[in-house]
């Protein structure tokens, strides 16, 4: 009778007198995963863990963070354009007062950094 893993294509090899499954790393290549993907695993590994065991034994693990993480990318990008085009943040305001254009990006940069992770990391 042939075990689960045989059944799933599994081989073993004759090591002595047992017999050690033949098991294979994945090729897969590494995703880089960003701060967002990370925040996001810290989340899924705290409060979500069915979904992250899910995604590990499933494989699927990197290749999710890593699409959380550009979305997360392009959605804190888009929000920083529309805010500094909302408050109109030009480069007269640059030159001419340097301090306030510094205090203005840091407070938009932040405000949609809360926003991405209201709406993406921790949902």
């Amino acid at each position: 009778m042939e075990s689960l893993f045989e059944q799933l294509g599994g081989t073993y090899s004759k090591q002595r007198d047992y017999l050690i499954p033949s098991l294979i790393l994945s090729t897969k290549e590494e995703n880089d995963i960003g701060i967002y993907g990370k925040r996001h695993l810290r989340y899924l590994q705290e409060y979500r863990k069915l979904t992250y065991i899910n995604l590990l034994t499933s494989g699927m693990l990197d290749e999710y963070l890593t699409e959380i993480d550009n979305q997360a990318c392009e959605r804190f990008s888009r929000i920083v354009e529309q805010m500094k085009q909302a408050q109109v943040m030009t480069g007269q305001l640059k030159e001419n007062n340097s301090i306030e254009w510094v205090k203005r990006m840091n407070c938009i940069r932040q405000q949609a950094d809360e926003t991405v992770l209201r709406e993406l990391i921790y949902n």
